[in-house]
């Protein structure tokens, strides 16, 4: 099965400010009663957005400035709490495809890179930097470059960094293990029909 190569996510960004923003936060869990992951991502957020009423609250991911934007920008410890896979799936499925965090919870960066979103690290004074420029000209142009782990956006690059086996997988086009599994199915079937205990047994 043959995957995109992602050696750059472009794009405009919206900001969503905090550390320590976890999972259930990203996704509460009483919208996780889904069969497959397609609608969750009308779900993203939705207690910091939303009113018990479903009226909408004042923030970012409402904003009309912000609309259309396809990176996310947060603080540190970005994806904390609760392992659920939910959390980048709501995020892929609301139209991001990219996250720009001082740091992230270990899962959370390990289920997002397997869904081709890069998770990129920079320093508190760049992301503070970056979100200044972004709430200032929401229109702004932002270029992850994941090959040179670097952001560049209004005339500016800033050092960003990402796991080097999530880098090369991402920009190898080998950041599903399950795709690279199936393409391999011929060579699993192969290993399988040699050993001893997958053979019938026989009949007496």
């Amino acid at each position: 099965m043959s995957l995109p190569k992602i050696t750059s996510v472009s794009g405009r960004a919206v900001p969503v400010s905090g550390d320590d923003i976890d999972t259930d936060r990203i996704i509460p869990a009483r919208f996780m009663k889904c069969v497959t992951f397609d609608g969750l991502g009308q779900y993203l957020f939705n207690d910091v957005r939303r009113n018990e009423d479903g009226s909408e609250k004042a923030h970012n991911l409402n904003d009309p400035r912000f609309a259309g934007a396809t990176i996310l920008i947060s603080g540190n410890n970005f994806g904390c709490g609760s392992s659920r896979e939910h959390a980048p799936q709501a995020i892929f499925h609301a139209g991001y495809r990219a996250v720009i965090a001082e740091g992230y919870a270990e899962i959370f960066f390990g289920n997002s890179t397997q869904l081709g979103i890069p998770c990129m690290s920079v320093s508190h004074e760049d992301r503070l930097a970056l979100e200044k420029a972004v709430e200032a000209a929401p229109q702004t142009e932002i270029v992850i470059d994941v090959e040179k782990e670097e952001i560049r956006f209004a005339g500016k690059t800033i050092k960003a960094s990402i796991r080097e086996s999530a880098r090369a997988g991402l920009i190898s086009g080998r950041w599903d293990p399950l795709a690279d599994l199936l393409a391999a199915s011929e060579e699993v079937a192969s290993v399988v029909a040699k050993q001893p205990y997958m053979a019938a047994p026989e009949r007496k």
